[in-house]
């Protein structure tokens, strides 16, 4: 299969599903962490290239519940930024998976099909991520464990605390691609 990790700088999602065999490239305008097939730049210029499945995780600044309080003062952010959402899942791609925290994509779009959470991937951690799919089954959880931390919504704050709270757990990486690689 052809699959496009939208907005994901780390390779997590795109390694797991090379793995298993599948002609996978992440995308976004950060360079990759990990060496692997990445396009650096807008992911707008290559929705069209022929993709079967796609998981796009766009950035959650403007829309996460968790900044609330800022809602008032970012209506035009929060605009552009749904804007970008729906491109994604209007994309020409047979099959697509949008990740996101708790968001006003909720409110703003349509409700998720489907809350994960990392401890029922095998990481004893809470984060609830919410899943938007077209043409994808939800996900079965692969490896409930215990443990129920808030590491990540506790992180102290600095310059790369956007980009650990984003990065998605390899866990759940490794449970798309077996159960959505097929």
């Amino acid at each position: 299969m052809r699959v496009l990790i939208a907005c994901e700088f780390s390779g997590t999602v795109r390694d797991a599903f090379t793995r298993r065999g599948h002609e996978a490239m992440s995308c976004d305008l950060l360079p990759s962490e990990t060496p692997g097939p990445h396009y650096q730049g807008d992911v707008s210029m290559i929705l069209t290239d022929g993709w079967d499945l796609m998981i796009a995780h766009p950035p959650c600044t403007h829309l996460a519940v968790s900044g609330a309080r800022w809602f008032k003062d970012k209506r035009e952010e929060q605009a552009e930024a749904l804007d970008f959402v729906r491109l994604l899942l209007d994309a020409p791609i047979p099959r697509i998976a949008l990740e996101n925290p708790v968001s006003i994509i909720s409110s703003k779009i349509r409700k998720p099909d489907q809350i994960i959470q990392p401890w029922q991937f095998g990481h004893g951690e809470t984060k609830a991520t919410c899943l938007w799919l077209m043409g994808l089954p939800p996900l079965q959880p692969t490896d409930i464990v215990e443990g129920r931390t808030a590491r990540v919504h506790r992180m102290s704050p600095g310059p790369d605390r956007w980009k650990e709270r984003s990065r998605t757990y390899g866990g759940i990486a490794e449970a798309m691609a077996a159960q959505w690689g097929k």
